[in-house]
């Protein structure tokens, strides 16, 4: 063997030495890699999934390979109550959730779905922001949830088949509601019979004649092509749909102290950018649903609207503090 072709096998052994000790690496870190699955009630260009696809790429930015995201769309694992439960079963690791579906696990939380209490977005994000969004986050742990941060849906609004301007308008009338005693309680106080009925099976419920109308934010109006069967939007704004960003808790405790910050860290940016898509995509929503046959309408007699939402207040007074908590939120600037 010349001294050219010696050096040849030498430079080839070599390499393929580097690539035996390497590839039991490379394999150890593509097991490490661990999946979890996210829940999203909407499609990829809702802020819904947007907000996930944000946090994965934080998370990948600062952890390369050590999590895979498996964002699962348009209500494939459920409605809010069933990816929660999930959530609480360990099935699912991730999602986003209204406050108003988590109420059955935390009644206390109740009081950020008081109608008529935040005056606007601004209003409720400095409640949260204070020791009522801190003692909440601790209840909702308890029940396995790690709240990582809050976001906000935007404002609730009336969605009927005629238009309705005021509450007489909506004596009789079948409503679908969230699976919570509140929004029960909101919508009988106005002399209506409501339905408790997930998110994905609302449209077919309006569509049969199920039921007559119910209430959303204007994002996830058209999200669900919801102006196709309740074409009418009256502007109520009755309740600011605060949520969360939110854990399973058996995922987080097998997280490492670092791990658990960046995710931290990744989910507070999320919401961020979360608040903000929504505010475009508002707009951009109720472009799409006059476009499609859709119309939008003012509550007339506002007081009136108030004294029957005042009767909630009363009635779920004990179940998150009293009146005083709930005058104190009011009072906030």
């Amino acid at each position: 063997m010349s001294a050219f072709d010696r050096r040849q096998f030498l430079r080839s052994a070599t390499a393929l030495g580097a690539v035996a000790l390497a590839t039991p690496a490379l394999i150890g870190r593509a097991q490490a890699a661990r999946s979890l699955t996210v829940a999203s009630l909407l499609g990829p260009d809702k802020p819904e999934t947007m907000i996930w696809q944000n946090i994965r790429d934080r998370v990948e930015a600062e952890l390369p390979g050590a999590f895979r995201f498996n964002i699962v769309q348009n209500a494939a694992l459920g409605g809010e109550k069933e990816v929660a439960e999930g959530l609480r079963l360990g099935s699912i690791q991730a999602s986003l959730s209204t406050v108003s579906a988590l109420s059955g696990w935390v009644p206390e939380a109740q009081i950020l779905d008081l109608p008529f209490l935040f005056r606007d977005g601004g209003h409720l994000n400095r409640v949260l922001d204070g020791d009522l969004g801190a003692a909440l986050k601790q209840k909702f742990a308890a029940e396995q949830f790690v709240v990582a941060d809050y976001i906000n849906y935007g404002a609730r609004h009336l969605l009927t088949k005629q238009p309705v301007t005021v509450p007489e308008q909506l004596t009789g009338k079948r409503i679908r509601v969230i699976q919570s005693p509140l929004h029960t309680a909101l919508w009988s106080a106005f002399g209506s019979n409501p339905a408790a009925i997930p998110i994905p099976e609302t449209y077919n419920a309006l569509a049969t004649g199920v039921v007559d109308a119910m209430d959303l934010t204007k994002s996830a109006y058209a999200g669900f092509k919801l102006y196709e069967v309740v074409p009418w939007l009256t502007e109520t704004g009755h309740i600011w749909a605060s949520g969360v960003v939110m854990f399973a808790a058996p995922f987080w405790k097998g997280l490492s102290d670092a791990e658990k910050e960046v995710f931290q860290q990744a989910a507070v940016a999320g919401a961020t950018y979360f608040d903000a898509l929504i505010v475009a995509d508002e707009a951009a929503s109720m472009e799409i649903a006059l476009e499609n046959g859709g119309h939008v309408t003012q509550p007339e007699d506002r007081p009136a609207w108030e004294a029957g939402a005042r009767t909630v207040w009363q009635q779920f007074a004990d179940k998150v503090g009293g009146m005083e908590a709930i005058e104190a939120i009011r009072a906030i600037d």
